[in-house]
């Protein structure tokens, strides 16, 4: 399914959007943790439906460590960093960082090879987050709190540790049964740090329903699966690639719904980071 990975990507990237709506009026944790859980039910219920092969107790400790690294402390380091105003452009810098780590990572832990043409992809990926970046720079970057730097810092490890993780022991898991270990374990998780956080709880609005309900079936269903679909059968540091063009498009869908600017630079990183993931998915001769 050669467009799997750019559907993943467009759906991805809507995250940070649904963030900006979900944490208005809701606590970050407190509305990760009701969406994981949400998910986790939804993916149980079609698993055991449809008679989906159950995971053996070894694969559910991994699925449940990947979970952590995937969900818990990625998105509740980009949750929280946002609604500590971090910026996005800063934010965008440090998730840059996240595919660069895993693509050198998983060349040690994994022994995956990546040819000298995907190397230059990450390269070229990474040049484009930076562009997208500096525009943001120039119109000004306020909010650059320590909390929010270590969060935003800590989501970035976390998705790599999570991601090799997945890749090394849970290619054999069930997908169905394995994503929902992976959202329980985490909506525990952040339920725990959200009572810990003091949490503003959840304020049940429209606004705060339509982001719970494309957090829960856009992002942690459709998006997700995808993701670790493409884990079982790409190295991880090709599908890490993909989120290089996440700034990007986020800057973009933030032009169109919130109006904020979007310059030439913006676009122009856009464009390079869209040739470098196509050199890095690039399958071999």
């Amino acid at each position: 399914m050669t467009a799997a990975p750019w559907i993943f990507v467009v759906l991805w990237s809507t995250g940070f959007v649904v963030a900006r709506y979900g944490t208005d009026d809701a606590g970050p944790l407190t509305f990760l943790s009701v969406r994981l859980a949400i998910a986790a039910v939804v993916l149980a219920a079609v698993a055991a439906a449809t008679h989906s092969p159950r995971p053996k107790r070894r694969q559910v400790g991994w699925a449940a460590v990947a979970g952590l690294g995937i969900h818990a402390l990625y998105l509740g380091g980009v949750f929280l960093a946002i609604s500590w105003g971090l910026p996005s452009g800063v934010s965008a810098l440090i998730a840059g960082l996240h595919p660069v780590i895993t693509s050198i990572t998983a060349r040690v832990a994994l022994s995956e090879r990546m040819r000298r043409v995907q190397w230059l992809g990450v390269a070229l990926g990474f040049a484009g987050v930076v562009a997208v970046v500096v525009e943001h720079f120039l119109d000004g970057a306020d909010g650059l709190s320590a909390g929010a730097l270590l969060a935003s810092s800590i989501s970035v490890l976390g998705m790599s540790a999570g991601t090799l993780a997945q890749r090394r022991y849970g290619g054999s898991t069930p997908l169905l049964w394995g994503t929902s270990t992976q959202y329980l374990a985490s909506a525990v998780v952040l339920g725990i740090g959200a009572v810990l956080h003091a949490d503003e709880g959840f304020t049940v609005t429209t606004r705060s329903l339509f982001a719970l309900a494309w957090a829960v079936v856009v992002l942690s269903i459709a998006a997700v699966l995808i993701m670790l679909w493409l884990l079982q059968r790409e190295a991880a540091g090709r599908v890490s690639s993909l989120f290089f063009l996440t700034p990007a498009l986020s800057t973009v869908e933030g032009a169109v719904l919130f109006g904020e600017h979007v310059g030439v630079l913006a676009l122009l990183g856009l464009c390079v980071a869209l040739v470098g993931v196509s050199l890095t998915l690039r399958p071999a001769r």
